[in-house]
């Protein structure tokens, strides 16, 4: 853990910051003999105000400084609750901080472990150190250096397994979150957070949910590669990287944010064209041009949700609007394109279009 921790500070502030949250947790849940007062004073030294626990009408608090606050209970900036019938919160008097989120769930994990709620199957995903992950993502390294890899993050070498690539301020607190699935690994391989999912089943539709549910800040962008064998993870890893580029960043579209390369087919090809010739195609740099022109984000969100639903209505729903207003912006799209998108082979074009400028503008 303290060789991961002094890694921390060659990342993004935020990527590393998520990162120290779940180590923290990690180190008291595996020091032992962990009891409330522990917990509840680390929590608000690491949150950097008041910190409270209360179950079977017992309530603990305990401020930054280590010190039980006087007087009663605060503002409640959040709170989060965990069996059996307990609950944490911070009190904050101002606005949550913003990894508060990630720093209450995880001490309502902690909290379940310390009154004995918490079952085998439902451990929480465990930092990793970002040298081992990198081995074994690597196709450079024997097979041997893998596999040892693999065994020193608790992973089996002869089982599948998925990687995920998360672009964004917030990627790590997104794989840090506990819904996507025991088991997880996960680390921050230059840029991205990177996530080693156990297991052949895709975490795509449980990624879109949780960003439908919770929402993000700071441009969230995941990419989902192919279940692999786990000494082969550097093919997922190609993947996962490949779906990242398809995935965008589109307000009031979260699904945008997510791909998982099975479901590319061979709109993965597109990633092979040279990014120039990408840039140069027609359709393409009438988009680019509209994406840059007043209202042009919009207009291109309007296209993306009409594109992904395949009607005007729902595409309004998606975007929470009157769908004369996406009517309008997608007879903006018609004109700069050229084309109608009533046409189903000018939607097909339109579709590829919108891929490809994606695809030119992370090139």
């Amino acid at each position: 853990m303290k060789g991961l921790l002094l890694r921390l500070s060659a990342l993004d502030a935020d990527a590393a910051a998520a990162l120290r949250v779940i180590a923290h947790f990690e180190a008291l849940l595996g020091a032992g003999r962990l009891d409330t007062e522990s917990l509840v004073r680390s929590t608000a030294g690491l949150a950097e105000c008041p910190a409270g626990l209360e179950v079977g009408g017992r309530v603990v608090r305990f401020g930054p400084a280590g010190t039980v606050p006087a007087g009663p209970v605060g503002t409640v900036s959040g709170s989060a609750e965990f069996a059996p019938g307990g609950r944490v919160w911070l009190e904050r008097a101002g606005a949550p901080g913003p990894f508060d989120e990630l720093v209450l769930e995880w001490m309502a994990i902690a909290a379940g472990v310390v009154h004995g709620s918490r079952e085998q199957d439902s451990a929480p995903h465990q930092v990793a150190d970002p040298a081992l992950v990198e081995r074994v993502l690597s196709e450079r390294e024997a097979v041997e250096d893998r596999a040892r890899a693999l065994r020193l993050l608790g992973l089996v070498p002869e089982q599948p397994l998925r990687v995920i690539a998360v672009a964004g301020a917030s990627s790590v607190a997104v794989l840090g979150r506990r819904e996507l699935r025991p088991g997880v690994r996960v680390a921050a391989v230059g840029p991205l957070a990177v996530a080693l999912v156990p297991g052949a089943a895709s975490a795509a539709d449980e990624l879109r949910a949780f960003l439908r549910e919770q929402g993000t800040e700071g441009g969230v962008r995941i990419g989902v590669g192919g279940s692999a064998p786990a000494l082969d993870a550097g093919v997922s890893w190609a993947q996962a990287r490949l779906a990242l580029r398809f995935a965008v960043d589109v307000a009031g579209l979260p699904d945008e944010a997510v791909v998982d390369h099975d479901t590319l087919g061979p709109v993965a090809l597109l990633a092979d064209i040279p990014v120039d010739r990408l840039r140069a195609q027609p359709d393409v740099r009438a988009l680019a041009e509209l994406a840059e022109g007043k209202g042009g984000p919009a207009a291109l969100a309007a296209l993306t949700a009409f594109l992904r639903t395949g009607s005007l209505r729902h595409a309004a729903t998606d975007l929470h609007l009157h769908h004369s207003s996406v009517a309008a912006r997608l007879a903006g799209v018609e004109t700069a394109l050229g084309y109608r998108l009533s046409d189903p082979q000018d939607r097909f074009r339109a579709q590829l279009a919108l891929y490809a400028l994606r695809l030119a503008d992370e090139g």
